[in-house]
Order: C-alpha cells, then structure tokens, then sequence
C-alpha cells in the first residue's frame, strides 16, 4: 500500500465544519494558533457563521488551510502513517505544503489570507468570471476559449477531471467561449459564484505580488513530497517552491495530470484530508483503481485508520 494525501481548495467550506472534531484536542489545538496568528477568531467564523462571511475570499482561504493541516495533525496523532506523495488542489497545495513543513501554520494562514486579498485586487468585481464545462474535452474547451479570445481574454483554468474543465476570463469573452463550447456539443456550462477569475493570466499581477511575499517567508525542506499545481513536479529547493506557488495564481491547475502522476508513482490509496468530498469524486473519474478515503470527522479518521492499517 502505497497511500498520497490531497487537500481540498476554495468551494469545500461549509459552516459547522469542525463540528466532527469537535473533541479533538489536536484540532483545537490547531485552530487556535490559526486564531492568534490572524487576529481574530477563524474557529467562530467557521462554527457560527454566517455562511456569506466565510465565503469571502479573504476568509475562506485561511479557514480550508487551517481546517485541513488540522485533520492532517490529527491523523498523525493517532497514529496514521506520514504519506509518500502530497498535492493541494489551488489553494489547497498550500495546505499541503504546511503539512509537509514547507511553512509554519501561522506563516501559512497569514499568505494564504494576503493570497486572497491580492488575486481579489487583481481584477475588479464583475469584470471577470468562471464556468464549468461539462461534457468536452480538453482540446475542444481549448479550442472553444481560442475561439472567443478574439473578445477578450478567457483560457481553460482547471482540468479538474476527464470532460470537467473549468475556464475563466473577461466577461465577454467566457459567455462567447460558452456559446463556442455548446456549439462544439458541451453537455452543461456552468457559470461559478465566484468573485474572480481565479488562475487565469489576468491574475499575474497578483502572481507578481505574491512572489515578493514569498522571498520574505524561509522556507523549510519538505518532509512529504508535494507536487506543483502548474508543472506537476515536486520542487525541491525553496526558490523552486516560491516560483510554482507565483506562477500557480495565474496558471491552469493541472489536477488530472497530478493524480495520474500519483498513479504512475504506484499510490494505491488517496486521502483527502479536509472539509468535503470533491477531490474523491474527481479521483473516481481519473483513475477509479486507486482508492479513495475521505478524513473530515473523527469518524472518518477512525475509518481512514483501519482501511490503512
């Protein structure tokens, strides 16, 4: 059995979502230090609410990181074994390399938050947008976002899965690029409640941005392989890390590729490790053979636990 861990991105968090962990003293432990290095209390937000506050941005990117690396130390605590592989879906690779000791939680909360806020500044509300493409596949979603560029600007963002890929630009040019995926015979395109277009090249400012705060973070070597969103490597020196994370805000996140090179590397079992259930549902459309396993409860990790042993 050769087991990776992945964590969950923006679009996992819930409200009420450390209510399985509610006993966990490891979790609690966690969370706190997450409150004391943001200034005020994450762990409020995410029990209480309400849910339009932890949406935002700038509060849901330190809530999924936190929650996540909080199962993560909880599943060592009880005695689950270290992964071979890590990955992070957007925002969660960073998750993945606080897991891995690449940052202290507090470093991490506080980019991740500053993260937010800059790929929020980089384009104005209402200016730009994402959907999903459902039903096409990748060269055809290409070819349609090629197609309505002669708009504005719109590219393909996300390969989360075989026939899920999700695009995002300009406003004009993501309905054109829609009009071109249903022309090229898209089953559903579905445009996202969300307040950018995250990961595409408009967010480079935000990319340059980000690349000045990271040369101020010390980065430690990582105790867990992490593979990159934007070239599917594992970087192994911290100007290398520093370069991906940049470059990942406005670059495509290449999940697919990412978990066939799991499968390539022999992992026979994946855990996502943090609120929801999305990455297991794209893993069953990626590479059905490799197991999926799911920590967001106690109960889970118990489950998790026994099926790993």
């Amino acid at each position: 059995m050769r087991i990776a861990f992945v964590f969950p991105g923006q679009g996992s968090q819930s409200v009420g979502m450390l209510s399985g962990f509610a006993d966990n003293a490891v979790v609690n432990e966690t969370m706190q230090k997450a409150d004391e290095a943001l200034g005020f209390s994450l762990t409020e937000l995410i029990a209480e609410g309400p849910a339009e506050t932890l949406g935002l941005t700038v509060n849901t990117q330190p809530a999924m990181l936190a929650s996540s690396v909080a199962f993560y130390r909880a599943w060592l605590a009880a005695g689950g074994a270290k992964p071979v592989l890590m990955a992070g879906h957007s925002l969660g690779e960073y998750s993945a390399l606080c897991a891995s000791g690449v940052f202290t939680l507090e470093e991490a909360v506080k980019l991740v938050r500053y993260r937010a806020e800059v790929m929020q500044g980089a384009v104005p509300v209402g200016v730009g947008g994402m959907a999903a493409i459902i039903g096409l596949s990748d060269e055809d979603v290409e070819a349609a976002c090629a197609e309505a560029r002669t708009t504005g600007a719109v590219e393909a963002v996300n390969f989360n899965a075989p026939g899920q890929v999700v695009i995002a630009g300009e406003k004009a040019a993501l309905a054109k690029a829609i009009e071109a995926a249903k022309a090229r015979g898209c089953r559903r395109a579905i445009e996202l409640p969300v307040s950018a277009p995250f990961h595409s090249s408009l967010l480079a400012p935000a990319g340059e941005k980000l690349a000045v705060r990271l040369a101020e973070i010390d980065l430690k070597p990582q105790e867990v392989p992490v593979i990159a969103n934007v070239d599917v490597e594992v970087h192994e020196t911290a100007d290398a890390v520093r370069d991906a994370l940049a470059r990942q805000a406005s670059s495509a996140v290449q999940w697919v590729r990412t978990i066939e090179r799991m499968k390539k590397e022999g992992i026979t079992d994946i855990v996502e490790c943090g609120p929801g259930k999305v990455l297991t549902g794209l893993l069953r459309r990626i590479a059905p053979e490799i197991k999926g396993h799911n920590i967001y409860n106690e109960e889970t990790l118990q489950a998790v636990l026994e099926k790993t042993k």
